[in-house]
């Protein structure tokens, strides 16, 4: 986990996570893996080592994910528990074709950008910096 995070932390400039519910996903019949997977702690590991090398770090909301399409915005993927084990999907609205995990990233990097571009405050119009 130590090799990977410093390795993300120096290649990106900004690293973007989905906001798991690790306590929740615990008390599901997926609770092994949830606990197996030290989700906090490689969490922990690239907020600390993100924070030290100035490197951008979010946890943005990963709610419905896996059912929006990144092509059209649409919430057409597989629905609900009993959904799970459908890996690969076509969106119903533009046809797109998704496999689940990498639908999901790209859903949250979108978000991580929204909320980094959301979060630079506008550079003053060069006739207010000169009066100042």
């Amino acid at each position: 986990m130590h090799k990977l995070s410093t390795a993300l932390v120096k290649e990106y400039d900004a690293i973007f996570i989905g906001n798991v519910n690790a306590s929740a996903l615990a008390r599901t019949r997926m609770a092994k893996s949830v606990l197996d997977a030290g989700r906090s702690l490689f969490r922990t590991m690239l907020q600390y080592k993100s924070d030290h090398a100035g490197v951008w770090f979010d946890e943005v909301d990963e709610a419905y994910s896996t059912q929006t399409c990144s092509c059209c915005n649409r919430r057409t993927g597989p629905k609900g528990r009993e959904c799970l084990g459908i890996r690969e999907w076509a969106c119903a609205e533009c046809g797109a074709y998704h496999h689940r995990d990498i639908n999901a990233a790209v859903n949250i990097l979108t978000a991580g950008r929204r909320r980094l571009a959301e979060g630079i405050p506008a550079l003053p119009a060069l006739g207010a910096a000169a009066e100042g």
